[in-house]
């Protein structure tokens, strides 16, 4: 079957019952003839090695716990049993190094030790024990749920803090160590991904989780009022203030994520979502083809930085049309001719938009 033939039956499909589709979408994922597998045939050819390391080409060759939990996710929704087993061994042989249940974060092969950071980093524990569970509901090893629950109680332990102002709001740390300051708590926002976040909390038992994705989901909402959220925000006992200096407090390569989670949580009219639209989708130069706005000042809306990349052009659309409403998007096909990162982003929105927002079908 043609794309364009594809394409017309899927919208014959939207147009007969959208929810009904998102729901076939899930299940036809994991279909061999479904027509976003040779997408994900073509990012593992980029991205992932035989015996299951996620390769950062664009950073010296590392991996990260990140990686390594986006492609366990990836690997998962389109029920790809191998690869899910082989990203687990190599993971828990190379990064699974720490006294905890946690995840070292990264890893590089032409270094001594080749751990080069025993740190975690939140997120990618928490992808990694998502995709844990994701994997194991799909017919993985049974050994992977019980992991999953050990990761995500040692997230609740080691990686969440009380908000400094004393409500009772809860935070999540980057990782274990570096992110409490006397001054206040050093936050990612792009760390937070609330589905996760909630269905993790659901199977392990820690509510503590759940609330701070929903905490977390309502601080992104308050940080996006004035423009795109940044990379990086200190907490204290009076809010939000700007990054200490060593800390982007720009919106840029790492809040990209902010929309694209917000989305993949079903929070498409969230106030993240529509202040990405109108920093990058709705951006003259990006619609005349100069590139998708990757580094924006927050508070004046000023450009620094553009990417050529489809991967980021693939969240921007896909928030256009799911913050509106829309019946088919401007996402473009998925290209290898990208570095890992925005190749990730590009898999992960159309995953997205086929599951959760059928009517954004690319035209």
């Amino acid at each position: 079957m043609n794309r364009r033939a594809c394409l017309s039956l899927m919208m014959a499909a939207v147009a007969a019952g959208g929810p009904a589709l998102a729901q076939d979408g899930v299940r036809t994922l994991t279909d061999p003839a479904h027509p976003l597998r040779p997408a994900w045939e073509a990012w593992k050819a980029l991205c992932l090695t035989p015996d299951g390391r996620i390769v950062d080409g664009f950073q010296s060759g590392a991996s990260h716990s990140e990686g390594q939990g986006y492609g366990l996710v990836l690997a998962a929704t389109f029920g790809d049993l191998p690869a899910c087993q082989a990203i687990v061994t190599w993971t828990e042989r190379h990064l699974a190094v720490r006294e905890d249940a946690l995840l070292a974060w990264r890893w590089r092969q032409d270094a001594t030790p080749q751990v080069t950071d025993r740190n975690n980093a939140s997120d990618g524990d928490l992808f990694y024990a998502w995709g844990l569970i994701l994997a194991e509901a799909q017919g993985a090893s049974a050994e992977f749920r019980p992991r999953a629950v050990a990761i995500a109680q040692d997230l609740a332990r080691l990686c969440l803090a009380d908000h400094p102002d004393g409500s009772g709001q809860i935070l999540l740390l980057p990782a274990a160590m570096g992110f409490l300051r006397e001054t206040g708590v050093v936050v990612n926002p792009s760390y937070y991904m609330p589905l996760a976040m909630t269905e993790l909390a659901e199977a392990a038992g820690t509510p503590r989780l759940a609330q701070a994705g929903r905490d977390g989901a309502a601080l992104i909402d308050a940080l996006a009022q004035d423009g795109p959220v940044p990379d990086w925000v200190m907490i204290d006992a009076a809010g939000v203030q700007p990054a200490p200096p060593e800390f982007s407090g720009l919106s840029g390569y790492e809040a990209v994520r902010v929309p694209l989670f917000a989305l993949w949580s079903g929070q498409a009219q969230g106030q993240a979502v529509r202040a990405h639209v109108a920093a990058t989708a709705e951006d003259d130069a990006a619609m005349a083809g100069q590139g998708t706005p990757t580094r924006i000042d927050p508070r004046t809306g000023e450009v620094s930085e553009r990417s050529p990349h489809p991967g980021y052009a693939a969240v921007a659309r896909l928030a256009e049309c799911a913050s509106r409403g829309g019946t088919g998007s401007l996402m473009p096909r998925f290209d290898v001719d990208q570095p890992y990162y925005p190749a990730t982003l590009h898999l992960m929105s159309l995953v997205v938009q086929i599951t959760t927002y059928p009517r954004c079908v690319p035209l």
